[in-house]
């Protein structure tokens, strides 16, 4: 029997390979999750309860290990560059998610100083602090927050954003739950008034895909992640329409690789897998897994 230690390593080989077969220098990964361990213990304690209760399927979290080790892992996969994917549900709480992710990404050169907020009478001022400390990418989770995305007290901060040029990853989509402001049209309000914000659809805007690829045809700053898509897990529970992948195909320089690593309930290689077997092509690959977010960083 083969040990844990052995799986890894033999994955680790297989994601290398994905990569260099694509002649990319690694991979980037704008969803992954890092935050302060009470918080993401917290976050594994939900799927391990709710779990099931999700599209009645399982959901165990496959790289359940300690910080030090994930991010070795990552840099086994080859991922040059990834973020710490963190976010409030309450006020009072996002300003000191900042402080523990900009230390985070002072311990850890190749995440990219990840930041968050919520709606509440300061969000401005520390979104403004954020930028001012080098945040390079923000995180908003719209179903967790339960807050409206077009909420008056937020719209100083995505205007920051947007002059700023730094990209927010914001869950905003119905999957695999839907909350009281998820879906298309309260992310439309705010971009209808901000039409420069760097919007980074988290899983493609699941499961309302195409509503999403409206959005991103329409405005040009637009980008969706593959975060948890086409996978054999999401295609059980909310599967992308295949009618859309010529849309997916067009909009090939503004798709980015996602995984939700570490609360994935399947093999980090999977992802891939499942992105190449949409049959999109090398060139579309290359963009996706590196290229695309390369450009946007800056890398």
């Amino acid at each position: 029997m083969s040990s844990p230690r052995t799986v890894v390593s033999e994955e680790a080989g297989e994601v290398r390979r994905f990569w260099s077969g694509l002649g990319l220098p690694g991979l980037i990964d704008v969803h992954t999750h890092f935050m302060p361990e009470r918080v993401l213990h917290k976050v594994w304690d939900y799927f391990d309860t709710n779990g099931p209760l999700i599209g009645g399927l399982e959901w165990p979290i496959t790289y359940r290990k300690e910080e030090s080790e994930r991010t070795s892992l990552l840099r086994e996969f080859g991922v040059r560059a990834f973020t710490s994917m963190l976010y409030p549900h309450k006020p009072g709480m996002a300003r000191w998610l900042n402080d523990w992710a900009a230390d985070f990404a002072r311990r850890t050169p190749d995440c990219l100083h990840t930041a968050t907020l919520y709606p509440e009478p300061d969000v401005e001022t520390y979104v403004r602090e954020a930028l001012e400390a080098g945040a390079r990418v923000f995180k908003a989770h719209v179903q967790v927050g339960a807050y409206d995305p077009a909420d008056a007290r937020l719209q100083q901060a995505w205007g920051l954003l947007a002059e700023a040029h730094v990209p927010v990853v914001m869950h905003c989509g119905s999957g695999p739950a839907p909350g009281k402001h998820t879906g298309p049209e309260p992310i439309a309000r705010v971009l209808a008034r901000h039409p420069k914000l760097r919007l980074i659809v988290a899983h493609m805007g699941m499961p309302e895909y195409q509503e999403f690829l409206d959005l991103a045809e329409r405005y040009d700053q637009v980008r969706l992640d593959t975060t948890m898509t086409f996978t054999d897990f999401a295609e059980e529970l909310e599967p992308f329409p295949r009618q859309a992948l010529p849309r997916l195909a067009d909009l090939g320089d503004r798709i980015l690789l996602g995984s939700d690593f570490p609360n994935i309930p399947y093999p980090y290689l999977h992802q891939l897998q499942a992105l190449e077997r949409l049959e999109l092509g090398q060139e579309w690959l290359r963009a996706v897994c590196h290229d695309n977010a390369a450009d946007l960083f800056g890398l």
